[in-house]
């Protein structure tokens, strides 16, 4: 049985890699980061959203859920911190992650 072997790579010539990837580099365009604002209008709308009425809507929504749960009879901080920490997160959070995103970009 023959057995197969790789092909020996011979000095002084330039192999297919290297041919691939100097006709990619010739025709490589400079990416900018940040630069495109395909989604701007989504982000500007959404960002908007949350911090509006959209915001007030998930945090009484949250503290509901909150109030139904401690009206069951089950007791917990829980049902507390978590609205607290929604109305806090919708309210501060996404100015936040915006700067903390642009910041990084």
């Amino acid at each position: 049985m023959k057995s197969l072997s790789l092909p020996r790579m011979v000095p002084g010539k330039i192999g297919d890699g290297a041919l691939v990837a100097l006709i990619a580099a010739l025709g490589a365009t400079a990416a900018m980061a940040g630069a495109d604002a395909t989604f701007a209008p989504a982000l500007t709308v959404f960002t908007d959203y949350l911090e509006g009425t959209g915001g007030a809507i998930i945090t009484v929504l949250s503290l509901a859920g909150g109030i139904i749960g401690m009206a069951s009879g089950r007791f917990s901080l829980g049902q507390i911190a978590v609205p607290v920490g929604v109305g806090i997160g919708v309210g501060t959070g996404v100015p936040i992650v915006t700067a903390a995103v642009t910041a990084v970009i």
